[in-house]
Parts: structure tokens; C-alpha cells; sequence
């Protein structure tokens, strides 16, 4: 999320105060009214204790490790590790450790870019990328380089059923005096076979949009998106791929690369629709556990050449939302996020937070999770705007604060509770890139300013959703 439009300390005026939260977690929907909602210190692993370092706070019985630090790490190449770690996700080694592909969401004059290492930089006047993190099974840092360069605001993105992650540009930036190329693009990066990632490609077929994240279906390759964007709101994405295709390694990329390859597939947004009424905006969206029927309308121009994607349709062609964030594949489909909404940015509704499900199977969506506007986010009592999200493997869901005031990894377990995983202690920047390692150990997270990746252990089986699936199987 970029940090110009990420805290929202001026649109407090006139909103709907004291709700507090209201919650399903990722298996059973819940009622969704507020005396329904339970406290949060009674879910999840206890309270917060404060970090004698001023870092992270955590549980009892949890600790964490620096993995990288901005301007302070360095990179195998012997520049500093790059700035604004954003949308992250682990890729099992060998050796039992972890890969993390890293973004970094980084525009305009950066004070530590991503290195432009020759054969890996896409444009050369864009200061984002990706860096890999490589880990042993303990967390400790064994190595650190740059697998994309040259490309900007590189927000969020996710992982692909095949082991490669796809990284989000969040701009509608076009070719300038200081940028070569257009941007707007996705860009898919492997973990571990660094040759791989030489002379980056933009996946072009995804369309060129101010791209938050991704989840990818692993039975079809269909891949959704989610865009964070304004005037007017964001859509969410479905891409279809074409006949015959065959998903894997390196299969996006020659796609991309093939005649006719820019417009390759179906790329549509979602229309939603209850009974005959047509949902013009998601936030109209009051009561955990609503649901509408999904339909798909095609993109008129996927490359956004003369207009945004967003403002070729009509506001009753397609359902929007503001700042629609984070998406992770769990439970046989997508979770996708919306930030925030209010009615001074046009939204019918406010809310400060809502986590939808994608049901590919009924062609439906479901809000399952939803916090009330946070009355006073000064204090370290309340949440709002959830941006990145992960399944946990132990239950529930696990989303990367980024609102007003105190930024939190929040927990929300299957019986609807949410819960202080970790705090920021010390500042308000928001948390970032949450994801589990391979083996359910490591829970690794970023803290985005000053710029911290960290990598967070301790007595994960004692949460109370011990019986809840896997969702990792889904692709590991």
C-alpha cells in the first residue's frame, strides 16, 4: 500500500463511531451483529508483552529474529538491503530453510532503491524490484540478492501454485523523461533458480492497473487480482487462461513473450449482484456472512492505452471498492480485502475492514470478516485497515495492519475472534507480508518503515483452531 494514501487521519469527520468489530474467520460464517462479536483477548496466543527493544511485542513463549534491515543489511552484491519491504512469500529449500521473495514498494527518489544489476533491471529509471532472502530452518539470514529490479511501487503480488511469486506493481505510471517503459504490470519471479529471473518480462495479459496483489486458482490457473486505486474505486480481476495452456515454470513468461501475447487469455472484472440489484460498491456490504452472486464482464483495453481500466465501465457493469488490498488462495478459493471505506471518498458505507471470500466453485462472495470504524485508533484496543493477509495453518487468518494509530498483526480465528498477534512498538508503520515457512514454524512479517523483515517463533500449535486445514497443501 502506498504510504500517501495508506493512514487516513482526515477522513474522521462524520464517522460512524463505536462499533468496534464484527467477524467470521475462514470456515464458518457468523451472525454479524456487534453483540456477537467477542473480545480479542480472549482468542488466539495472549497478550501482547511489551519488547524491552522496542521493536515487536508478542506473546508469551514468542520471540523474533532480524532477517533484514534497510540501509543496515547488505546485499551478496555489497549494497545496503533495499527499502519499503512490501508483499512477501516463502519458498522451501532443500535444507529445510525458507526463500523469501521481498518487495519493495519504491517510487520517485528512494533513499536505498533495489540495486540495477545488470541482465535483472527491467527499466532503469524505477527504483522498485524484489530481493531474495534465503534462510536457514532457524530463521538466520544465509544470503541476499536482487531477482527483479527497475520496476516501481512494487506493493504486493503472490504466490503461484508452481513455486514462483508474482510481483505487484502498484502505478498507472507511464513512459515519461524518467521512465522507459510503461508500468502497471505484474512480473513473475522464481525463487531459487536466479538465471530464471534474467531479463525481467511484464506479464502484459494481466493488464496495466495500479496492481495490489494476487492469488492464482491451482486447479485452473486462473489468477485474481485486486487493484488499490481511486476516482473511482478499484475492481477485482479474474484471469482466464487460454486453451491449452499449461501452467508452470516459466509458462507465464512465454506466454507473455509469444504473437499475440499482450492479449493473451480473458482478463474480466467482477460484477456483483443480489437477486435482481445490482452492487455498485462493497462496502453496501453491512452484515457478516452477506452474499452475492458473481458474474464477469470483459476489459474493453487491458493495456489502459488512452483510459484506466477502472473507468471503462459503468458504474452498472461492474462492482467496485475503496482500496481493495490483500488476497490469499485458501479453502478452495480467494480471500480478498478492503481497507477502509467512507463516505467522503465516495463509498456508501464505512466500514475499517473487510475480508470477502471468492467461491469459485458457486460463483459467489461472502464477507466473512468486518471491523466497525475504529473510534479511537490512538489506542491499542481497536483495528483498522487490514491490508496484506495470509491463511493461517493453524487457523483463522492473519492480517498486516495498516491503519491509524497502533499497527498490529491481527489474528481472526475460525469462531470470529480477533486478536493481537504482534504490535509494532516502535512506530505506526504498517506491518507487511505476512506468510508462514513450509514447515509452520516461522511466521515471517515486515515492519515497512524504517524497514524491518523479521522472522517471529514460538508455540504455534497452541492456538484454539488446531483442527483447521492446512491451506499450504493447496500448492507445496
Amino acid at each position: 500500500m502506498t504510504s500517501s494514501i495508506s493512514r487516513r487521519n482526515l477522513m474522521r469527520t462524520g464517522a460512524v463511531g463505536g462499533l468496534g468489530l464484527v467477524a467470521a474467520g475462514s470456515m464458518d460464517v457468523l451472525a454479524g451483529t456487534a453483540a456477537q462479536a467477542t473480545s480479542r483477548s480472549a482468542a488466539g496466543y495472549g497478550a501482547v508483552i511489551a519488547d524491552p527493544a522496542g521493536l515487536l511485542a508478542l506473546p508469551d513463549g514468542f520471540s523474533y529474529k532480524i532477517i533484514a534491515q534497510t540501509g543496515v543489511t547488505t546485499l551478496e552484491s555489497g549494497e545496503p538491503t533495499p527499502g519499503a519491504p512490501d508483499g512477501t512469500a516463502s519458498f522451501p529449500t532443500r535444507n529445510g530453510g525458507s526463500v523469501l521473495v521481498n518487495n519493495h514498494e519504491l517510487s520517485g527518489a528512494a533513499a536505498n532503491p533495489v540495486p540495477h544489476i545488470a541482465d535483472y533491471t527491467y527499466d532503469p529509471g524505477a527504483p522498485g524490484g524484489t530481493t531474495n532472502i534465503e534462510v536457514d530452518r532457524k530463521g538466520n539470514r544465509v544470503r541476499e540478492y536482487v531477482s527483479l529490479a527497475g520496476t516501481l511501487t512494487n506493493c504486493a503480488g503472490g504466490y503461484t501454485p508452481w513455486g514462483t511469486w508474482l510481483t505487484c506493481e502498484e502505478t498507472e505510471q507511464k513512459a515519461n523523461a524518467t521512465y522507459k517503459y510503461d508500468h502497471g504490470h505484474v512480473f513473475e519471479v522464481d525463487p531459487v533458480d536466479q538465471k530464471a529471473n534474467k531479463n525481467p518480462v511484464p506479464l502484459k495479459f494481466l493488464g496495466r492497473f495500479a496492481h495490489e496483489a494476487v492469488s492464482v486458482d491451482p486447479k485452473t490457473a486462473e489468477i485474481f487480482l485486486t487493484e488499490d486505486a481511486s476516482s473511482p474505486h478499484g475492481l477485482f480481476y479474474r484471469w482466464v487462461p487460454p486453451k491449452k495452456f499449461r501452467a508452470g515454470k516459466g509458462a507465464l513468461r512465454a506466454l507473455a513473450l509469444s504473437a499475440g501475447g499482450d492479449t493473451a487469455g480473458s482478463l474480466q472484472a467482477l460484477s456483483a449482484s443480489s437477486g435482481s440489484q445490482h452492487i455498485v460498491d462493497l462496502s453496501e456490504a453491512t452484515t457478516v456472512g452477506t452474499r452475492y452472486k458473481v458474474s464477469w464482464v470483459d476489459v474493453p483495453d487491458r493495456s489502459a492505452a488512452t483510459v484506466s481500466i477502472r473507468k471503462q465501465f459503468t458504474t452498472d457493469q461492474v462492482t467496485n471498492s475503496r482500496k481493495l488490498e490483500g488476497t490469499w488462495w485458501g479453502d478452495g478459493g480467494v480471500y480478498f480485502v478492503c481497507s477502509y471505506a467512507r463516505v467522503s471518498d465516495g463509498s456508501p458505507k464505512e466500514h475499517d475492514g473487510q475480508v470477502w471470500f471468492y467461491n469459485p466453485n458457486n460463483e459467489t462472495i461472502t464477507l466473512k470478516v468486518l471491523f466497525g470504524v475504529n473510534p479511537d485508533p490512538t489506542q491499542d484496543t481497536d483495528f483498522d485497515g487490514p491490508d496484506n493477509i495470509t491463511v493461517s495453518p493453524y487457523g483463522g487468518l492473519i492480517l498486516a495492519e495498516d491503519g491509524e494509530g497502533v499497527s498490529h498483526l491481527i489474528g481472526v480465528t475460525k469462531k470470529g475472534t480477533a486478536y493481537a498477534l504482534a504490535r509494532n512498538e516502535l512506530n505506526e508503520s504498517e506491518f507487511t507480508g505476512p506468510n508462514f515457512s513450509a514447515d509452520k514454524k516461522i511466521l515471517f512479517a515486515n515492519i515497512q518503515t524504517p524497514g524491518y523483515v523479521l522472522a517471529i517463533t514460538g508455540p504455534w500449535d497452541g492456538c484454539d483452531d488446531r483442527d483447521y486445514h492446512d491451506p499450504r497443501g493447496d500448492h507445496r
